[in-house]
């Protein structure tokens, strides 16, 4: 069994049509992005791993496409070191890294990680980073640094997993491709007291799957009907990875 607790790493106003496809035109809604902690077995595990360093670029990237409204925030108690040392977690002791998506948000603070290995899904990888099959709206540069890229191939390529579609990593840690919002999307499940927990940024808000309303910033429906029917089906306990209401209905982001 796991314990897992959800770490807020920064948050932002957006459209409404970006969370819920083809709804809500002229509304906005905020999106709480947050990094999972998974404790059990004797590992530490992290599901992404916040924003980099320095957000001033990201910042103004997305404020220029949203317009000021579109203005991310992220407070200094947010940032992934602090974040750890509140939660009595050593960067060096993580064991392992789960990413979904390959996104900046998600890779940001790589580098934190010495010893971890590095878990990405192998589709993800090759789709969103190597050889997309078609063109994406986020460019490479929107997914990982350069540095940490060549730092993953070359210097730590050792701790580098890529991962099949449907890859146990201990037991009771199950990742699978999941698709939707990117190639490199993964629901991520997790064996805890509380039953089956699965967490993805498949879906957004707790609406898109338990209301069965399609996530609006997504390259495929159709994957996100079929991905919200499993999660529906299987999961005890849902997370969407930019769910507000996460800290509401478990406090502290204690899921378990």
């Amino acid at each position: 069994m796991f314990t897992i607790q959800m770490l807020r790493t920064a948050e932002i106003e957006v459209p409404c049509p970006e969370v819920y496809w083809m709804e809500g035109f002229g509304d906005w809604t905020k999106l709480q992005f947050q990094m999972s902690l998974i404790r059990g077995q004797g590992k530490t595990i992290l599901v992404n791993t916040g924003f980099p360093e320095d957000v001033t670029g990201l910042t103004k990237a997305w404020s220029d496409f949203l317009g000021p409204r579109g203005l991310l925030n992220r407070p200094d108690v947010w940032r992934t070191q602090h974040l750890l040392a509140e939660a009595g977690v050593d960067p060096a002791s993580v064991d392992y890294v789960i990413v979904t998506p390959i996104q900046l948000y998600a890779t940001g603070c790589l580098h934190l990680f010495p010893n971890a290995k590095f878990c990405f899904s192998r589709r993800g990888w090759v789709e969103d980073l190597i050889a997309p099959t078609y063109p994406h709206h986020v460019p490479r540069q929107g997914c990982i640094s350069d540095e940490h890229l060549k730092w993953l191939l070359f210097e730590n390529n050792q701790n580098l997993l890529l991962m099949d579609d449907v890859q146990e990593i201990l037991p009771g840690l199950t990742c699978r491709w999941v698709g939707v919002h990117h190639r490199s999307s993964l629901l991520v499940e997790v064996q805890t007291a509380r039953g089956l927990v699965m967490m993805s940024d498949c879906a957004f808000h707790y609406a898109n799957v338990e209301e069965n309303r399609p996530l609006g910033i997504a390259e495929s429906i159709i994957e996100a009907h079929a991905a919200y029917a499993d999660i529906r089906k299987r999961a005890d306990v849902f997370v969407p990875l930019y769910e507000p209401l996460v800290q509401e209905r478990f406090p502290k982001g204690i899921i378990s």
